[in-house]
């Protein structure tokens, strides 16, 4: 499974826990400010459990800016 994968499949899981309908995720989604109704918070738990289960940590470092779902599956590997 790519990363971009694992971060549709963990989004829509977010998003149908608040309720919130999922819509198409592209790489060129933006993850906030767009038509996904995710927040901060929403985006912290992605990275946690991107990190649990890729075994990567992108962030170990510092953080690293990114705007898209592509954008962050690249930091995972892509």
């Amino acid at each position: 499974m790519s990363a971009l994968d694992l971060i549709r499949e963990e989004l829509t899981q977010i998003l149908a826990d608040k309720g919130a309908e999922t819509g198409e995720i592209a790489a060129d989604t933006p993850l906030l400010n767009g038509p996904l109704d995710i927040d901060s918070l929403d985006l912290a738990t992605l990275v946690v459990v991107l990190e649990e289960k890729t075994g990567l940590t992108p962030f170990a470092d510092g953080f690293v800016l990114f705007h898209t779902a592509g954008e962050l599956a690249a930091l995972f590997g892509g």
